[in-house]
């Protein structure tokens, strides 16, 4: 099996470590010091499960240098922010593709095979739900940081995941659980939940997950940022893992919040780091899906007006 890395970050490391270990031959696309690290140290994963580490790993800096018809699976594990370009870069240079190649998205948010869909077959873009923790305490090392429930991995166009189970088994084997599911919609919405109550606000605040809770004016925000996704969900005719919004806060508030206590988001790390935050896919989803149907999202339009007010001082 040929497998393609975009996005060479903690997560995009982490997962490729993992097909690696069950003997996918894994390339990687990166520029710059990120190619030339990977280049010279190859790829390791540490933290949790099992560590890893394998050198002479392939690393491209242009398309023009991949091989033709020759990945089974190409990974996109980018920031969203890349989607644009990198669409746009596979569908000019698709001919690095079989026709049976399948594209699997690693990233955060919602909505990011949309991206894909104006250039391939709903049948080869598929998506991931990932809550495990990588973080990449170096450019070419992935660390395993947090792990709460398995990778999954589906389509939002109701394509069999079936193509998948190898992927699953691979990264399954390699210590970290993985699974296919028809349902991915669901999950992912989970997730945005999560990730749109919390990233943003941590990061306008300049405080981890767990000081969220704790101030009853930042709860407020979070609460009304979940209504209005409730609302987004129902409209949109899509469906999550929860009745109604207070059955969700039930477990956001008694465990997912307080595992994660002291985490800060990525949008936090984009935002001290002065770069573009993915704040477009999640919030930024969400109004888009809320302003289509209708339904008031001005709570998020806030908060998102606030990383983009944040952002516009970036270079």
């Amino acid at each position: 099996m040929n497998v393609l890395l975009i996005g060479a970050g903690g997560v995009g490391l982490g997962i490729a470590s993992s097909v690696l270990s069950q003997g996918a031959n894994v390339s990687v696309y990166a520029t710059g010091e990120t190619a030339k690290a990977i280049r010279e140290n190859g790829i390791k994963r540490t933290g949790l499960f099992t560590h890893y580490s394998f050198d002479n790993i392939r690393v491209f800096e242009e398309y023009g240098e991949i091989p033709k018809a020759y990945f089974d699976f190409i990974f996109i594990a980018s920031k969203t922010t890349a989607n644009k370009e990198i669409s746009k870069n596979l569908n000019e240079n698709r001919d690095i593709l079989k026709d049976d190649t399948k594209i699997i998205i690693f990233q955060n948010g919602f909505g990011n095979d949309e991206y894909y869909l104006k250039y391939f077959a709903k049948e080869q873009v598929f998506v991931a739900r990932v809550i495990t923790g990588f973080t990449r305490p170096e450019r070419h090392i992935s660390e395993v940081t947090v792990y709460t429930e398995p990778i999954l991995l589906g389509s939002l166009q109701n394509e069999n995941p079936e193509v998948l189970s190898e992927i699953a088994e691979m990264i399954t084997s390699s210590g970290i659980n993985c699974e296919i599911t028809c349902e991915i919609e669901k999950y992912l919405w989970a997730k945005m939940l999560y990730n749109c109550a919390l990233n943003p606000l941590g990061a306008i605040l300049d405080v981890n997950y767990g000081k969220l809770t704790e101030n009853e004016y930042s709860k407020e925000i979070m609460n009304s940022i979940i209504d209005e996704i409730f609302d987004v969900i129902r409209a949109s005719g899509y469906a999550t893992l929860w009745d109604n919004p207070d059955d969700y806060r039930d477990l956001f508030y008694s465990k997912l919040v307080p595992d994660t206590y002291n985490h800060f988001s990525s949008t936090h790390q984009d935002i001290k780091r002065k770069i573009k935050t993915e704040i477009d896919s999640l919030n930024g989803k969400v109004i888009e899906l809320g302003e289509k149907n209708s339904i008031d999202v001005s709570t998020n339009k806030i908060i998102y007006n606030q990383i983009k007010a944040i952002e516009s001082d970036f270079r």
